[in-house]
């Protein structure tokens, strides 16, 4: 949690807690959890019974962003081996019913909350915001160029050690942008640096920091074009070059793990080819709400960028933020198929 950002928020959930007529008190952390850095822990009690919450505080959790949080805040519980509270400003009617459903407890300044433990159930939905602070800046890692950058060093951790133009050209950043992306990347110990050498920490963590980022900055810029496709089921038989358009999101999920069924497509390309539109019938959509859609999205990655994974696809790591990004159970869990087969041996779980 950003102290300075926000010093009062853990404090604001707990009176939250106790309005609801819970007994909450601070803890110190388990010593069995040491290695978990968590924002805070606390005892919630109803009468004789209690459960010990490990605490992540998390600002502005929206739709984009809940897959990549939820997905967060489950691999710290399990690592932590207690359940864990999101403590946040506001949630707003629709994401209090995604967490409660994807079984998230949570509780937020306003008192809106979801807990589930021994004697106690709360379930709070509709109380308005009041005007919120704005939202601390992101370093430099988590702008736009900094998530560029970043990406092209999870797809190639072997970049860390090359001159700053190589980085710059496999991102597709300008050159004088990137040094203060790297010493971001460094004060936040993703990049550990000795000398003239440069590491990256690839460690789980970064990735789902990478990801939610990724799903609160980047994608929707990317957003070029909508389409109704009248053949979407035929999707697997569309040809198009590699080198011109690659699945993304749920169509490169089956792809690398065969198990998804997509309920939309998306196709990262410059331009989207017209022989494609025409052999497919793709109409521009009317609305978000149709169905059958074809979502295009630019590629922000630099020429020289190795693409691994699919020959069809998107990097792995960029079809796992994709699916975090739409909050669907289904989809979060064959993010963490896609995690699990393409993504653990590089990016491990601390």
């Amino acid at each position: 949690m950003n102290v300075a950002a926000d010093a009062n928020l853990l404090e604001r959930a707990i009176g939250a807690l106790r309005a609801h007529g819970l007994n909450v008190a601070l803890r110190n952390q388990p010593k069995l959890a040491r290695q978990i850095e968590a924002d805070g822990w606390l005892r919630v009690a109803k009468d004789k019974q209690h459960v010990d919450y490990v605490v992540e505080a998390k600002r502005a959790i929206a739709p984009a962003t809940l897959g990549a949080v939820v997905t967060q805040l489950r691999h710290d519980a399990a690592a932590a081996k207690h359940p864990l509270l999101l403590v946040t400003d506001y949630v707003t009617p629709p994401v209090a019913e995604k967490l409660r459903t994807l079984d998230q407890q949570f509780v937020d300044g306003m008192g809106n909350a979801y807990l589930n433990g021994p004697g106690f159930l709360v379930y709070v939905t509709g109380r308005k915001a009041e005007e919120l602070q704005g939202l601390p800046r992101p370093g430099r890692a988590f702008t736009t160029v900094g998530l560029k950058a970043l990406f092209a060093l999870i797809c190639d951790a072997e970049l860390a050690a090359a001159p700053y133009r190589t980085i710059a050209t496999a991102a597709g950043v300008a050159l004088g942008a990137l040094p203060p992306v790297l010493r971001d990347l460094e004060h936040q110990r993703y990049l550990l640096v000795a000398g003239k050498k440069r590491r990256l920490l690839a460690t789980k963590r970064l990735l789902d920091d990478w990801a939610l980022a990724y799903a609160r900055t980047l994608r929707a810029k990317l957003l070029a074009a909508t389409y109704v496709a009248p053949k979407f089921e035929t999707w697997p038989e569309w040809e198009f070059d590699p080198n011109e358009a690659r699945w993304g999101g749920e169509p490169a999920a089956n792809l690398l793990v065969g198990y998804l069924r997509p309920s939309v497509l998306t196709i990262y390309a410059r331009k989207l080819p017209a022989r494609l539109v025409v052999e497919q019938r793709l109409v521009v959509a009317g609305h978000p709400g149709q169905e059958s859609l074809l979502e295009v999205r630019r590629p922000f990655w630099g020429n020289t960028l190795k693409l691994e994974g699919h020959p069809k696809a998107v990097p792995p790591a960029l079809v796992y933020a994709d699916l975090l990004t739409t909050g669907d159970a289904r989809c979060i869990e064959t993010a963490q198929m896609v995690y699990e087969q393409f993504l653990a041996r590089l990016f491990p779980a601390a």
